[in-house]
């Protein structure tokens, strides 16, 4: 397994789960006009059935991330939302192994991958989500998320090389 790998995602866990820490249950649950309707809620669980059907799919071969099981209660509940993404930070260190992702987008396929590139993909749709609950939290309160919150790893690099002298 991927240390380096695991280690990204377990933090980009923990940032999410700070940042849930810091927000009641209604501002958790409440649709925001700036997300589309969405809450911050639904974008929390949109990234842990993500990780919850990779999981599913390592043990059956097939990862199938159309066909999750949409759990409204993550959605809603803090709690709930913060002890999946615990478990989850619990459950990465699987040995690598080749896996199908099967899609019903368009006429349906299904595609060659493995554990270590679903993490990878796994761990950059979560990030793409928390710029996402990035822009949500600044429209509902005062919270002061940290600069690095849902920017890809590549993109903090980049700006950090054009201020060095």
């Amino acid at each position: 397994m991927n240390r380096q790998l695991t280690k990204s995602i377990e933090a980009t866990l923990v940032q999410i789960g700070a940042m849930l820490d810091a927000l009641s249950d209604e501002q958790y649950r409440r649709s925001l006009p700036v997300l589309s309707g969405a809450s911050l809620g639904g974008h929390v669980r949109h990234v842990i059935e993500f990780f919850i059907e990779l999981d599913r799919g390592y043990r059956t071969g097939d990862v199938h991330y159309d066909a999750r099981r949409r759990d409204k209660a993550i959605e809603q509940e803090r709690a709930l939302a913060l002890t999946w993404l615990r478990s989850i930070a619990a459950t990465l260190g699987k040995e690598n192994k080749v896996l199908y992702l099967t899609t019903t987008a368009e006429a349906g396929f299904q595609v060659s991958t493995n554990y270590e590139r679903e993490l990878v993909y796994n761990l950059e749709h979560t990030v793409h989500h928390m710029a996402l609950m990035k822009i949500g939290v600044r429209a509902l309160t005062a919270l002061q998320l940290p600069d690095s919150f849902g920017v890809a790893s590549s993109t903090i690099r980049y700006r950090q090389a054009q201020c060095a002298p």
